[in-house]
């Protein structure tokens, strides 16, 4: 696998058969997400756009206790002790660490190594599948600490009953989602053990990346649009999309395919 061009001081990178592996590199403070790993992240995900040898990302954290756990709030500023903030000119995090926020439409396949928590779910609510270890765990601990939950749990809640949603917020770092759970309501896809979880989140990358990228990033972009959009505005878009990645030579390799009936039979999950 090689490395990218970029020296990463919050992030590890490893690419290679078509996909890339994003570790978040700050296991001392639970992968927390600082200045600096904001900015990483954000031209991480921007350089991806334009990487054609990368058609699918694997996103994890480093060490087995945290996949991350939000903003690092060793680093919220303060002038003697006391803390100020301005609604006027805040700038949400989720704004530049998200694969979504910045226009990176290849599939993300996230593998949660412990907790996730908090600013987690600007990573998670934009991720396309997510995988945990049997230890993980997710929560919302905000308000616990005198701050509103308003943009991680909205992120999350295509990805959970509303009530469970709520619960989580609402009941703070006082109560934590077991990733059996998770997986129950729908949260997750897949439980593995720890030792197995970042095979198997990159053999579901290895996976995706071996089909054809048009089709996948087009289906991609369909699916997501269709949580937002009425059923009428959907089929509009999805004959947009089917247009712009389907073409003759589409379907011609497709057949190709097709009539190789792959030896390597499907798994079952």
């Amino acid at each position: 696998m090689r490395r990218p061009v970029v020296e990463l001081e919050t992030l590890t990178y490893d690419e290679g058969d078509g996909i890339a592996v994003v570790t978040l590199n700050r296991p001392d403070v639970h992968n927390a997400f600082n200045e600096t790993m904001q900015r990483e992240l954000q031209q991480l995900w921007r350089s991806l756009r334009s990487n054609d040898a990368v058609r699918a990302i694997v996103l994890t954290g480093a060490g087995e206790r945290a996949f991350c756990t939000g903003i690092d709030r060793s680093e919220v500023p303060s002038e003697e002790g006391e803390y100020t903030f301005d609604p006027y000119t805040y700038e949400d995090p989720g704004h530049t660490i998200g694969p979504r926020s910045q226009g990176l439409w290849k599939p993300v396949i996230a593998a949660v190594n412990g907790m996730a928590c908090g600013g987690a779910f600007y990573l998670l609510g934009e991720s396309d599948i997510i995988i945990a270890a049997e230890h993980a765990t997710f929560f919302d601990p905000h308000v616990t600490y005198g701050m509103p939950a308003v943009f991680e749990p909205t992120l999350m809640l295509s990805r959970m009953p509303f009530g469970e949603a709520m619960r989580m917020t609402l009941m703070g770092n006082h109560e934590r989602i077991s990733a059996a759970r998770a997986e129950a309501i729908g949260m997750i896809t897949q439980v593995v053990a720890a030792g197995e979880l970042l095979e198997v989140a990159s053999d579901v990358a290895l996976t995706i990346a071996s089909q054809p990228a048009s089709a996948v990033q087009a289906s991609l972009r369909t699916l997501w649009a269709a949580r937002d959009l009425p059923a009428d505005q959907i089929a509009g878009l999805g004959n947009l999309f089917l247009n712009l990645s389907m073409s003759a030579d589409a379907l011609a390799a497709g057949q190709e395919t097709f009539r190789a009936r792959e030896k390597r039979p499907p798994t079952i999950r």
